[in-house]
C-alpha cells in the first residue's frame, strides 16, 4: 500500500474512534501503539496525526506527543448548538428530499446499533450512533452541508466531561430517539422530527455535562 494510502487509513481510523467517543479525552496516542494497531509505519501515524492536529482534534503536549484534544462545558455547549443548527437544518430538508435507500440505511444503523448494544460491543455502537447522524445530514442531498458537517468534526456526547471513561449508558434513550425520527422522516413529519433530535441533542449535552 503506497505511503499516502496508509496515512490516509491511520488518519481515517484515528478520526473516526475519536469522534465516537472511543479515544476519550487527553488520551495520549503513541505512534509506535497505533502504527501496531493499525499495521501501518510510524511515518502515516504521525502524519494522520498531523492533519488531526490541523483539525484541532489532537493537541500537541508541553512535552511534546500527540494527545485527543480535551473538551470543557462550553465546548459542550457549542456543540450542540452547532449539532442543532445543521442537522435540525437537514431534517427540513430531508423531509422532502429523502429517498428510500437513505431509509433503508437509517434502518439499518438502528438495527446495527441494538445488536452492537446488546451483544456488549459499546465502541461499535457509538460508531453507529455516529454513522446515524452522518446519515442523517447525507439525506438531506446538500453537498455543502454534508462538507460542512464533516469539516465541523463533530463529536458525540457519550463521556462525561472529566472521567477518562468512555461509557453509554443511555444506549436505550438514544435507540427509541433515533428510531422516532426515522419513523417521522418516514410520515414526513416534520415537528415529531424537531422536537425529537431537539430533545435527543439537549439529553446528550446535560448527560455528558453530568447535570442531572
Amino acid at each position: 500500500m503506497k505511503e499516502d494510502s496508509l496515512a490516509n487509513k491511520a488518519y481515517t481510523e484515528l478520526r473516526r474512534k475519536i469522534l465516537s467517543n472511543q479515544l476519550v479525552s487527553g488520551m495520549r496516542l503513541k505512534e509506535d501503539v497505533w502504527a501496531g494497531k493499525l499495521e501501518v509505519n510510524r511515518m502515516a501515524i504521525r502524519e494522520a496525526l498531523t492533519r488531526l492536529l490541523g483539525e484541532q482534534l489532537v493537541v500537541l503536549g508541553e512535552k511534546g506527543g500527540f494527545f485527543v484534544k480535551s473538551l470543557i462545558a462550553a465546548d459542550i455547549q457549542q456543540i450542540r448548538e452547532l449539532r442543532e443548527i445543521l442537522e435540525l437544518g437537514a431534517i427540513r430538508l430531508a423531509i422532502q428530499k429523502i429517498d428510500q435507500q437513505h431509509i433503508d440505511e437509517l434502518e439499518r444503523i438502528c438495527e446495527d446499533f441494538t445488536s452492537m448494544i446488546q451483544r456488549g460491543y459499546f465502541g461499535g455502537a457509538c460508531e453507529a450512533d455516529v454513522k446515524f447522524h452522518e446519515t442523517l445530514i447525507d439525506s438531506a442531498d446538500n453537498e455543502k452541508l454534508r462538507n460542512l458537517y464533516q469539516s465541523g468534526n463533530i463529536p458525540l456526547f457519550h463521556q462525561k466531561l472529566g472521567q477518562a471513561q468512555t461509557h453509554m449508558d443511555d444506549y436505550e434513550l438514544t435507540d427509541m430517539e433515533h428510531r422516532q425520527i426515522l419513523k417521522a422522516l418516514k410520515e414526513k413529519d416534520l415537528k415529531l422530527a424537531e422536537e425529537t433530535l431537539t430533545r435527543h441533542l439537549i439529553r446528550g449535552e446535560v448527560a455528558t455535562l453530568d447535570l442531572d
